[in-house]
């Protein structure tokens, strides 16, 4: 309940700033301080709203303990409004070693103490101060190991320029993130509350490569192609080798974990989590697409077309309604083969557009996707056929089917040269290279 409110309020922290700021090429003093203000203003405003809030929405859902988690499990966004820049900075720098650093630093820490104080009888107050843990050491470290420093200045010109192109990508994160939930509402609301364990249990799951793949690759991604921003032809040719390795690197282990559900489910957490199974493999779909519909977005925030964002994620949730409505009528996997569909008009559309830019048309990202989809249908239908004929126990079959399914993808790519399988390769040669270069 507390995150629902916590997610939204931290994309009116952000409004687009941060993307704003990797996309200008030759950012100011002016311009870093002029977000950080607005972003501790921001902060701060929106702690306050949420302080007053907190009585009512306690009451809402009838959950008295709410008010005093919201006050001070919202301190955090007064903690995050100060980071929001530093962090921007490494990531412009490409500096993500550092960022990596601090995060388990911070990471571990943060579960140190919250385990502890669950151990010691804390209950749900472990989260909340763990989370507050967490979020101040990343602060500090932030703070201490990157040098930079705000002015006192706010530039009203800073402000419109940064504003005009993030506050619209600010609402679209807002309403991705409001639709989110509501899947979450009507699932409850409408199945039963079993059947919500069941789904968010699985997309658990599904977002663990799924999301995780794109965050890491969009972080690497944006700011390398904002670079090129000026030269299209370059970026088309760089853009296109990042598309094909994300299809590469997201195709196999979702279709893996689509052939693989059941052993997964049964072996991580139990045969009572078994109606979990279909779900995951439905979602494992949605997982597949989610990352292609994202990166294609990249484009048009390079060169700074954000309003056709915002207009695309309007004219997504306006299809989604009948969606939901026809999953409340005949049931969650329908609502899921809704999502499937959606997703599938969602890549095409973004896909068409933001090819547009750079001259890389849907067509010919369609015939970019096909080798690597083909490449892990193939692994996922021998996976999923020893898996279901194995007779193994669950954990067994699990590890035995990963262990083939290795096998299959590294000499399938070497059988038929794939392109993304050897342009990492050859990435991770090179990095080996250097190291061994180094320890001599």
């Amino acid at each position: 309940m507390i995150t629902i409110f916590i997610s939204i309020s931290q994309w009116f922290i952000s409004s687009g700033f941060g993307q704003a700021l990797i996309r200008k090429q030759n950012c100011t003093q002016k311009d870093y301080s002029t977000v950080f203000i607005f972003n501790i203003i921001t902060g701060v405003v929106l702690y306050l709203i949420l302080f007053f809030l907190a009585p009512f929405i306690s009451n809402f859902f009838k959950e008295p303990e709410l008010v005093l988690l919201l006050k001070i499990f919202g301190l955090n966004l007064i903690i995050i409004s100060l980071t929001i820049v530093q962090k921007t900075q490494l990531t412009k720098r490409l500096d993500f070693k550092l960022q990596t650093r601090i995060s388990i630093i911070s990471s571990i820490i943060s579960g140190i103490v919250g385990i502890t104080l669950a151990l010691n009888g804390f209950g749900v107050w472990s989260l909340v101060y763990k989370s507050l843990v967490e979020y101040s050491l990343s602060s500090g470290l932030l703070w201490f190991l990157n040098k930079w420093r705000p002015s006192v200045i706010f530039s009203k010109k800073s402000f419109r320029e940064l504003f005009g192109f993030g506050f619209k990508l600010m609402l679209r994160g807002l309403i991705y993130t409001l639709f989110n939930n509501v899947y979450y509402a009507v699932i409850g609301k409408y199945f039963s509350t079993a059947t919500l364990g069941y789904y968010t249990k699985a997309e658990q799951f599904s977002n663990l490569p799924s999301s995780n793949i794109n965050k890491v690759v969009n972080r690497v991604t944006y700011p390398s192609l904002s670079e090129l921003q000026e030269d299209r032809i370059e970026l088309k040719k760089v853009y296109k080798k990042m598309f094909t390795t994300l299809v590469f690197i997201t195709s196999a282990p979702m279709i893996l974990l689509c052939a693989l559900a059941e052993p997964v489910i049964i072996t991580l957490i139990g045969e009572k989590w078994r109606p979990s199974i279909i779900i995951l493999q439905l979602l494992s779909v949605v997982g597949l697409l989610y990352p292609l519909c994202d990166f294609n977005l990249t484009v048009l925030k390079i060169v700074g077309n954000s309003s056709l964002i915002l207009k695309l994620e309007i004219i997504k949730r306006i299809l989604s309604i009948p969606i939901i409505v026809l999953g409340v009528k005949f049931g969650l996997n329908y609502l899921l083969l809704g999502i499937i569909i959606l997703s599938t008009i969602e890549f095409m559309v973004n896909g068409y557009f933001s090819g547009k830019h750079i001259s890389y048309s849907l067509r010919e990202q369609i015939e970019d996707i096909i080798p690597n989809i083909i490449l892990s249908l193939i692994v996922g239908i021998v996976v999923f056929i020893f898996s279901k004929y194995s007779g193994w126990s669950s954990i067994a079959n699990l590890f035995s089917s990963l262990l083939i399914a290795f096998i299959l993808i590294i000499g399938l790519s070497e059988l038929f040269r794939n392109k993304a399988y050897l342009s990492l390769k050859q990435i991770l040669l090179v990095d080996i290279l250097r190291w061994k270069f180094n320890e001599e």
